[in-house]
């Protein structure tokens, strides 16, 4: 899997994906830009601007017509994506962390930090329609969340539930109609970040990365953990794969903690899981740092690794990663 080294930003990569067709990757990072490239050959398209302050993610709504992206300065702003004009922004006390359209693209979450003196939100808002329509501005609902601030959220199949990651390493679940509370699992070690939360093409369960170094799949409906990937490192991101039964974990050391011995070199692999045993099946080397961000092909062709380093790795999985069978 000889990847396209893709070389648009100039600091550490915080998000990037796909768009519904598969046929464009979108990046964003701490240097204030948003990037689209070709997902074919990762040739640049072109350049989203207008943040002030670093990006920390960013989402496509499925007809591939509207972004949305939430950064440090405080705002969540919604794009043309054919043009690059920014059509509204959103303002906010804190740096938004996280966004997602739902399914049908109509509604639109951002998960706020805390800070402050300020608590922390998830935000729900109507995608506007009349951008002069002040209306949009204000959101359906505001989930303030209990125990521990909220580090990533989604919407489940259907809209049915918001399922949000926390700081402590607790995942909760709230209604995805009216933002009311249902509960909450403590899914990995107490005081533990969880740092990614992705669903499968279904949205009827999902996998969470975690601080404390290990993944775990949970079922949407009930929050019961399925299976559980433990790693040798932190981890920053974990992704389905659609085709085969995989899970792809990445992570590292952070830098301060890297020492100088060459046995321990910061391990920043990809890591590949098979998502029903929950055993290693390889790793995939490459990046210079920690690898903060991985998304997967909507058709499983290949994968997307965005890293410390400030660079995107583009893959496409050769023929015998297709072929190949899992034996007991």
């Amino acid at each position: 899997m000889r990847p396209f080294i893709l070389q648009g930003h100039t600091r550490p990569l915080t998000q990037i994906k796909y768009n519904h067709d598969g046929d464009l990757l979108f990046s964003c990072a701490k240097d204030l830009i948003i990037n689209v490239w070709f997902s074919h050959n990762g040739e640049r398209l072109g350049t989203y601007g207008g943040h002030t302050g670093a990006i920390w993610t960013c989402d496509i709504n499925k007809s591939t017509t509207l972004m949305a992206s939430g950064a440090a300065d405080n705002t969540m702003r919604l794009w043309d994506v054919k043009t690059g004009k920014c059509l509204y922004v959103w303002e906010f006390p804190t740096a938004v962390k996280r966004v997602e359209f739902n399914e049908e693209g109509n509604k639109l979450l951002a998960v706020t930090e805390e800070r402050m003196g300020f608590t922390g939100t998830i935000s729900v808002f109507h995608v506007p329609t009349d951008y002069s329509d002040e209306k949009f501005k204000n959101p359906i609902y505001v989930i303030k969340t209990r125990e521990s601030k909220a580090t990533v959220a989604g919407w489940s199949y259907l809209n049915k539930f918001i399922i949000a990651g926390h700081e402590n390493g607790s995942v909760s679940q709230y209604d995805g109609a009216t933002g009311e509370y249902i509960k909450t699992v403590q899914v990995h070690t107490a005081g533990s970040l969880i740092t990614d939360l992705q669903f499968s093409r279904d949205r009827t369960y999902f996998v969470t990365s975690c601080k404390d170094s290990t993944a775990k799949a949970l079922d949407v409906n009930t929050l019961e953990i399925i299976k559980c990937f433990t790693a040798d490192a932190p981890l920053n991101t974990a992704s389905f794969t659609p085709v085969q039964d995989f899970v792809v974990l990445g992570g590292g050391q952070e830098a301060r903690d890297v020492t100088t011995t060459a046995a321990r070199q910061g391990k920043f692999e990809a890591r590949f899981y098979h998502t029903i045993f929950e055993e290693e099946l390889g790793r995939v080397k490459g990046h210079f740092g920690p690898i903060n961000t991985i998304a997967v092909h909507p058709k499983g062709t290949g994968y997307a690794s965005g890293g410390e380093d400030g660079y995107v790795r583009l893959h496409a999985f050769d023929k015998n990663y297709f072929d190949f069978k899992y034996s007991l």
